[in-house]
């Protein structure tokens, strides 16, 4: 067979640019680098504010599909029956309230490029059942539709959740996620960040170009653990500019709250406890269904209703 063929070399800058000097995200730049255009899933894991959005537009950016459409959904910031519509799309009069022309839907606008779906852990598991079918289909239904669409996107997914973990107690469908994870990348928190130094003072620099941080603000910048990743870093210094005296950002100007800790096993507890929520609800509350809805026995269901407080009157 032919070798691969060489990428080009500024095809990968973007992303080089966001991996900086942190060895980590550049380890997985090379990675990238190596499946090349393959149409390979990719799963970005991070916390919140971490730039998975960013970075995933960037792996958009170093592809050949990066003429064509990029596409992101927020599977977190809509309920689930906005994200069925907003998703998979619907012929005109498929429901009350539909629009007239109806709807082609976020995976039909993304074929030929890019879909990228961000906090999939948070999407419903109703819906990850259909989004299975187009990965393996390669087609969508759209309500209503009486014919399937064909559909080419290549699909990079986002989560702070811990994914693997709730496959294997039933919380997110494991098939899916062994579809998702084609490849799978971790972007590290900020404080982990090896380069800190480097993303504090290149962040500085485009949200308060004219000022300078005196050494008692580097300290505290420094020193602080950032639980909102680079978001709150860019909200931080943009006060900071603004409020800055003699174009000198001191630790007086820094906004930072006290951080308060939150253990593994109280976010998984949260993850759970949602994803059981949404089944019920689902399933109008219906135990044996929601339990076969995640793969768990009826009495499995149960003990884990009453540890987690959930009220099944609700």
């Amino acid at each position: 067979p032919a070798p691969p063929r060489e990428q080009p070399a500024g095809q990968f800058s973007g992303l080089h640019r966001l991996a900086g000097r942190d060895p980590v995200l550049l380890k997985g730049v090379k990675r990238l680098m190596t499946v090349g255009n393959l149409d390979l899933p990719i799963l970005l894991h991070g916390e919140t504010g971490a730039g998975k959005d960013v970075f995933a537009r960037a792996i958009h950016a170093a592809s050949n599909r990066a003429g064509r459409n990029y596409v992101a959904l927020n599977c977190a910031a809509m309920p689930e029956s906005l994200i069925d519509a907003e998703l998979f799309g619907y012929e005109a009069g498929a429901f009350t309230g539909a629009r007239r022309e109806g709807s082609k839907g976020l995976i039909v606008q993304a074929s030929g490029g890019t879909l990228f779906l961000d906090e999939i852990g948070d999407m419903p598991l109703a819906l990850q059942t259909r989004l299975l079918r187009v990965l393996e289909n390669r087609e969508v239904w759209p309500l209503g539709a009486l014919k399937p669409v064909a559909v080419d996107i290549r699909l990079i997914s986002a989560t702070h959740r811990d994914l693997a973990r709730m496959a294997e107690d039933g919380s997110f469908r494991s098939d899916l996620y062994y579809r998702l994870r084609g490849m799978e990348i971790r972007l590290p928190a900020l404080r982990e960040r090896a380069d800190r130094r480097d993303v504090i003072a290149q962040i500085a620099d485009e949200e308060a170009p004219h000022c300078r941080i005196a050494p008692d603000a580097w300290a505290q910048l420094m020193a602080y653990p950032f639980p909102g990743n680079m978001r709150q870093l860019r909200h931080v210094l943009r006060l900071a500019g603004a409020t800055a005296e003699n174009g000198v950002i001191t630790e007086a100007d820094l906004d930072l709250p006290p951080f308060v800790t939150r253990s593994a096993e109280a976010d998984h507890a949260a993850n759970e406890r949602a994803a059981i929520a949404d089944a019920l609800r689902a399933n109008g509350g219906r135990v044996t269904d929601a339990a076969k809805a995640l793969g768990l026995s009826r009495a499995t269901l149960y003990r884990k209703i009453k540890a987690l407080g959930i009220d099944l009157d609700s």
